[in-house]
């Protein structure tokens, strides 16, 4: 038997050459790659970010005198320690950090949990009065919240917990923002397909909050908590009406840093970088969440 011959291929038309196969894909893989002009500009904004933090840490291994002098000294210094042992005498500054973490650590998962609870209803779930409440609720933060610090500390004198943690707690566990925040991260990140497949499948509204909701929010939940707990750890005005000295928050503390005639600048920089590196350490275990959640998003985009 003779082999049948392959049909002739149709010559391709005039002005026009076939595509290489790899050229499309070495042109899709190829990533892009800035310029000098780009780095000079990053490594200038890092420098002029990250210049504070490194002269804190300048100041509060000097003495009071090195930070006189002029030019300034820009290099660490031996006294580091020592100035971490003067915070310790002039300040309780180990009982503040416990009560800070007490308070930012509270605040911040009762935010992220009633935040997300209030933003899952407010983004998918369809009950009467929802557009009102969710008006009322971002009209909130129009109002200064100095407005309410008496009739706050009112409520709190009436409950005996002036100088107790709770006092700073309870008024923090939910905020206007944080309610707005996630229920616009969940109407563009949470189809409504999901919800509806797991109705079909018979899941409660609970569970499809813990089983669907929580693991697709978790990218916001991580950004929300990171904001929260650098407000509550910041926050001075609030900690230094309703507690004493006997009860500080970080913030609290700082304040008796430094006494006398002439503040020495280089304990209070010692307090102010212990009480710096707990923010660090939160940014860093919450920031792979963030990064990570983002790249999902963009591969899935």
């Amino acid at each position: 038997m003779t082999a049948l011959a392959a049909p002739p291929t149709e010559p391709p038309a005039t002005g026009t050459r076939p595509r290489p196969a790899g050229r499309r894909k070495s042109r899709a893989g190829r990533t892009m790659q800035g310029g000098k002009l780009a780095y000079a500009i990053l490594i200038f904004a890092v420098l002029i970010s990250a210049f504070p933090f490194y002269w804190t840490i300048v100041a509060a291994s000097r003495s009071n005198a090195d930070l006189a002098k002029v030019p300034p000294t820009l290099l660490p210094g031996s006294n580091l320690f020592r100035n971490f042992e003067a915070v310790m005498e002039e300040a309780d500054i180990g009982k503040a950090l416990l009560n800070s973490f007490i308070v930012s650590g509270s605040i911040t998962v009762g935010t992220v949990l009633c935040c997300t609870l209030a933003g899952f209803a407010f983004a998918k779930l369809r009950f009467r009065g929802r557009g009102a409440l969710l008006a009322i609720t971002v009209g909130t933060m129009m109002i200064p919240p100095q407005l309410g610090v008496i009739p706050l500390f009112m409520l709190i004198a009436e409950l005996q917990w002036v100088n107790q943690l709770q006092a700073v707690i309870l008024p923090g566990l939910v905020s206007a923002f944080g309610v707005f925040f996630m229920r616009q991260y969940l109407v563009q990140s949470l189809p409504d397909e999901l919800i509806e497949a797991a109705r079909v499948d018979g899941a409660s509204t609970a569970r499809i909050f813990w089983s669907i909701v929580v693991p697709i929010a978790r990218p916001g939940m991580a950004v929300l908590g990171m904001l929260t707990f650098m407000a509550a750890w910041n926050d001075f005005f609030w900690p230094i009406v309703a507690l004493s000295s006997q009860e500080p928050t970080v913030q609290v503390a700082l304040r008796q840093l430094g006494g006398g005639y002439v503040h020495d600048q280089s304990v209070i920089m010692a307090g102010t970088l212990l009480g710096t590196l707990p923010v660090l350490l939160v940014f860093g275990l919450l920031g792979r969440q963030i990064v990570g959640g983002i790249m999902q998003g963009a591969v899935k985009g």
